[in-house]
């Protein structure tokens, strides 16, 4: 099959969790003999990958600076089109093409003016959920476009059964097409990396703990949630340090709220952390936590598990799917910093908890979230659109 693919996020340009989807998705497909072509964008010269089956296109988006960050969308998905219009008549031509989210639906839109393709569109995740609500002009914009997407195309896929019903509910779209389709891990992302000892130093000494999150800093991942757990939990164990990897609107409000607390000592806050360092991390730290108070469907939970550790999970969105209370995870009340600590608390005392939960999320990984077994599926929904022409 001739898949087409439009993403605003592509490796190594990562903004949040579409570009590790479609990377692995789009790797997938084409090493299993997909031909595969990625529309992306990129900042400054556009650029161009091949590998194997595998065709990826970055393409610059602003001809002028962008007005707001609407416009630059617009923009970004005017580069795409073009882009798209050029690889068809050099000759070829696709059997498929799928969206991912409302960044490129304008994209998607001018693709099926013009050329006969079935469409298929993933919805990660939704601006009323993200912001709890739509409270401006620029919110109203995008969840119309994203109410828009999902009429224009018969099938479209979500992450999590969550997801599902907040399309279903939101949009008013009949659940008929709607795909559930959860995304994936590598199981063997990190078995050769080692632990690196000088590299935890770093953060903390080696009788201590350290309790770990990774996420952008928007209020929607609930790291607020976190800061007012670290006092209780310092109150009661107190060889443990905290780590806060990301970056986002947020961090001075955190940072700010940990020195309220009295516990800027106990916060380490990195920033941005590349691939190779959020690995290193993984390897050394103790517990990973993420309180979401929205999370469609919550893969930083697969990548902690793959690293073996404990993770406590709210129980919002997509981790409700994934986590088990007490079998492969720790989950508590979503918004409650007293529950979260408890649950921190408990991994840090109980040894033998640790031992079973990490052993069950093992499992759980090999079992529903291999990306061989998710990119059958997403390769199934293709095949229905197909038909769909016929």
């Amino acid at each position: 099959m001739n898949i087409l693919m439009f993403s605003w996020e592509y490796p190594p340009r990562i903004i949040g969790g579409i570009s590790r989807v479609v990377y692995h998705l789009s790797r997938g497909l084409s090493e299993q003999g997909h031909n595969v072509t990625v529309i992306t964008s990129v900042e400054g010269e556009e650029e161009f990958y091949l590998s194997g089956n595998e065709r990826i296109y970055c393409v610059s988006s602003y001809y002028v600076k962008p007005i707001n960050f609407i416009n630059g969308v617009l923009q970004m998905n005017f580069s795409m089109f073009e882009k798209a219009v050029e690889i068809i008549r050099n000759g070829e031509m696709f059997d498929v093409i799928h969206l991912h989210d409302w960044l490129v639906a304008f994209a998607g839109k001018g693709m099926e003016r013009v050329y006969p393709i079935r469409q298929v569109c993933t919805i990660h995740s939704t601006e009323y959920g993200r912001n709890a609500g739509i409270h401006n002009e620029i919110q109203s914009f995008i969840n119309n476009v994203e109410k828009k997407m999902v009429h224009g195309i018969k099938h479209v896929i979500v992450n999590s059964m969550y997801m599902k019903n907040e399309v279903n509910t939101l949009f008013d779209r009949t659940e008929d097409n709607i795909h559930v389709i959860p995304n994936g891990i590598e199981p063997e992302k990190l078995n050769l990396i080692p632990k690196d000892m000088d590299f935890r130093k770093k953060y903390a000494a080696d009788n201590e703990k350290i309790v770990f999150f990774i996420g952008r800093l928007v209020n929607e991942k609930g790291v607020h949630v976190l800061m007012d757990a670290v006092p209780i939990i310092l109150s009661r164990y107190r060889d443990v340090r905290f780590i806060i990897a990301g970056s986002g609107p947020e961090r001075d409000t955190l940072e700010k709220k940990a020195i309220e607390n009295g516990v800027a000592d106990r916060v380490h806050f990195t920033g941005y952390i590349n691939d190779e360092e959020l690995c290193k991390m993984y390897k050394c730290v103790d517990i990973a936590v993420f309180p979401s108070l929205y999370e469609p469907f919550g893969i930083v939970a697969l990548e902690a598990m793959v690293a073996n550790l404990p993770v406590v999970v709210s129980e919002a969105g997509g981790f409700n799917e994934i986590v088990t209370n007490r079998f492969n995870g720790m989950k508590f009340r979503t918004g409650r910093s007293d529950l979260l600590a408890d649950c921190i608390i408990e991994l840090m005392t109980s040894p033998d908890l640790v031992i079973d939960i990490t052993k069950n999320a093992w499992n759980t990984i090999n079992e529903k979230y291999k990306w061989s077994a998710i990119v059958e599926k997403t390769h199934a929904v293709y095949e229905l659109a197909k038909q769909d022409t016929q």
